[in-house]
């Protein structure tokens, strides 16, 4: 196991649900880890409470791995809402969403930001519909808007298979575009076994966020996202298959379910620190 681990790991703050920079920092002093990746939306919209993050960040020790943004109006109550209303798909918050993430892209360089991540959304599997057109036309938007800054966008793994998310990133053909791979998000969607879609996408691996998840009974349901090293993902595995492919990026744990992301963040930290 590679012994560089520790020292890669980071914590995705809005697993934290921090109400303050402070309470963040403090989060992550408990955890024992010093490096995050940050929303940054909450930035966006409540300046008044976030504007001394770095300041309290540098003076905490604190480093900025790379950011997230969220896109407006998202379902998760079922698969087909978030079909219907994940990331930029949608029409009807096009422009709002648009707007924010043009601002995200001046928040992220003015935190010297290299890499952000996000959901884009369900991309179609058929390449000639209109659809997997207007998503390319979108995700080419988005992405210049980043690049023009010298900062790479990570998709989101999960809501389609590796092989049509590969199929779009060889269609975009943008070298800032990659992916930052989630193998729970493959087991919370069924759609496919983590460590065979980290083989496929390996060449456009830009971070990992560390979730772990079991797979639904009833297809077409969610599977259910559990405390990393309790769940179905091949932590040893997926490990080893990052060391063959040299991958030598972030790694972030996240943790979206639970009352206690602290201390499951905690847990997740002790469980990789007993593969190494």
């Amino acid at each position: 196991m590679d012994s560089s681990l520790a020292q890669r790991l980071a914590v995705c703050s809005w697993s934290l649900q921090p109400s303050d920079p402070a309470n963040l920092v403090q989060q992550l002093q408990t955890i024992g880890i010093n490096r995050v990746q940050i929303a940054l939306d909450p930035i966006r919209e409540h300046p008044q409470v976030w504007n001394k993050v770095v300041e309290l960040f540098r003076q905490s020790n604190i480093t900025i791995v790379s950011g997230m943004f969220g896109t407006l109006g998202e379902d998760y109550t079922t698969m087909e809402s978030i079909r219907r209303t994940g990331g930029v798909v949608p029409d009807a918050t096009w422009d709002l969403n648009w707007r924010n993430i043009e601002t995200n892209a001046v928040l992220a360089r003015q935190l010297d930001l290299t890499m952000v991540t996000f959901h884009a959304g369900f991309l179609p599997h058929e390449e000639d519909a209109l659809a997997f057109k207007k998503m390319l036309d979108r995700i080419l938007r988005i992405a210049d808007r980043f690049g023009d800054k010298g900062i790479h966008l990570g998709f989101e793994t999960g809501q389609e298979t590796a092989e049509d998310l590969r199929a779009f990133l060889i269609r975009l053909n943008r070298p800032s575009v990659g992916v930052n791979f989630d193998p729970a998000n493959m087991v919370l969607y069924d759609k496919g076994n983590p460590i065979e879609a980290l083989r496929t996408l390996g060449p456009w691996l830009k971070q990992c966020h560390l979730k772990d998840a079991i797979r639904t009974r009833k297809p077409g349901n969610w599977g259910q996202e559990v405390v990393l090293g309790t769940g179905e993902v091949d932590w040893r595995k997926f490990f080893s298959t990052l060391t063959e492919m040299k991958f030598s990026g972030d790694l972030c744990i996240e943790r979206e379910a639970g009352t206690r992301r602290a201390a499951d963040i905690r847990a997740a930290k002790q469980f990789i620190a007993s593969l190494s």
